[in-house]
């Protein structure tokens, strides 16, 4: 008879980010190493090699670690139909470590079932509304910092010394926006960027 194997399932949104953490609770909890399964990307949706690697192996009565909801995904709805496409459709059971009620091993029975399906809804809301406080407080803080006169990007180039000429003669109509650009070895939607920024100094 086929028996059951332990996965673990890893996802860490950058290379910056370690996934030591989440790899040592995996073996910890008794995952052999060469069966955690790793992606190192964003977890906006579920077209992610290892994981879809780690579908196509996990089979029905197997188990599957991963160490919080929002490893396996971001979006609410994403995250619940996995769930379902693994508990319902395959077979497997779920172990969130960080929160030991979601184990699907223990209460088989309806309300048991019932509880661990709420509490997954309410910790995938969670796990999507943080996600768009952070993209909200991101949003404000460079808005704010725009405010103070705070640039971002890269500097922009210094202005040849002809431009101030250039400009004055295209101003006046003494010659085309083509013509001033081309003076100033630019682009025309290049030269009338600058000149904007130029006339906003200038004020």
């Amino acid at each position: 008879m086929p028996t059951s194997k332990s996965y673990g399932y890893i996802r860490v949104s950058t290379k910056e980010q370690n996934d030591a953490r989440q790899r040592i609770a995996m073996i910890d909890a008794g995952v052999d190493e060469k069966y955690i399964y790793q992606d190192m990307q964003s977890g906006k949706d579920f077209a992610r090699p290892a994981y879809q690697r780690l579908m196509r192996k996990i089979k029905k009565d197997d188990l599957l670690y991963i160490k919080s909801i929002d490893r396996l995904g971001r979006n609410y709805a994403e995250i619940i139909e996995q769930w379902r496409i693994l508990t319902k459709e395959k077979g497997v059971d779920i172990i969130v470590l960080d929160m030991p009620i979601l184990d699907t091993r223990r209460g088989k029975d309806l309300m048991g079932t019932f509880l661990s399906d709420i509490v997954l809804q309410v910790l995938s809301f969670v796990a999507e509304n943080e996600r768009d406080n952070i993209r909200q407080r991101q949003a404000e803080g460079i808005a704010a910092a725009k405010a103070k006169g705070i640039r971002f990007g890269r500097p922009a180039k210094p202005l040849p010394a002809n431009f101030p000429s250039a400009y004055q003669a295209w101003k006046q109509g003494h010659i085309t926006g083509t013509a001033a650009a081309k003076q100033c070895n630019m682009p025309l939607s290049t030269f009338r960027y600058r000149a904007a920024r130029y006339e906003e100094n200038m004020q």
